[in-house]
């Protein structure tokens, strides 16, 4: 196959992947009750136990004001609270609540579930072969730029912040 083939066919697998994940939701859509994005940050939050609204919004590759109108619809639910740091007040870290937690708890054992039984309707001789690739798949999508603008072609991949390689 052509390498003009094979992009076309990882195109379209990774657009029904992203479609079938539901990472095209809505931002309003549910997960376990709570936005999309609030199930994001809280899974986030559990993952490092205390984090700042700068180091959440990096993770998440959202920016402050966004992340911050989440944490606060996350406090306002009780799942999340804010403390000031002791020794450098300007630190705010942000924690789960014990609600939050068992939050958290029920969305990995979801998730689990979830790909336990995906990756069971992979042949199992081929396991290997696909969580070997993914990693690679990920670095190439995180490294490779993409240009929305139709009138533009995007020339590859860019080491800088802030744009694409666009003629």
């Amino acid at each position: 196959m052509s390498d003009e083939n094979n992009a076309a066919i990882l195109r379209e697998i990774i657009k029904t992947c992203v479609r079938k994940l539901g990472l095209l939701q809505k931002a309003d859509a549910a997960c376990c009750g709570i936005t999309v994005g609030q199930c994001h940050t809280l899974v986030e939050i559990g993952r490092a136990n205390v984090l700042s609204l700068n180091e959440l919004s990096e993770s998440l590759t959202l920016d402050k004001s966004t992340m911050s109108r989440t944490v606060d619809n996350l406090v306002i639910a009780g799942l999340v609270e804010r403390q000031i740091d002791k020794d450098d007040r300007r630190y705010t870290k942000i924690t789960l609540t014990e609600k939050g937690f068992e939050m958290v708890e029920s969305i990995n054992s979801s998730m689990k579930e979830y790909f336990d039984r995906v990756l069971s309707s992979i042949p199992k001789e081929k396991h290997e072969i696909v969580i070997e690739a993914l990693p690679y798949l990920l670095t190439a999508v995180r490294d490779t730029e993409m240009c929305f603008d139709v009138r533009q072609v995007c020339s590859g991949t860019t080491q800088e912040k802030g744009g694409c390689n666009c003629e």
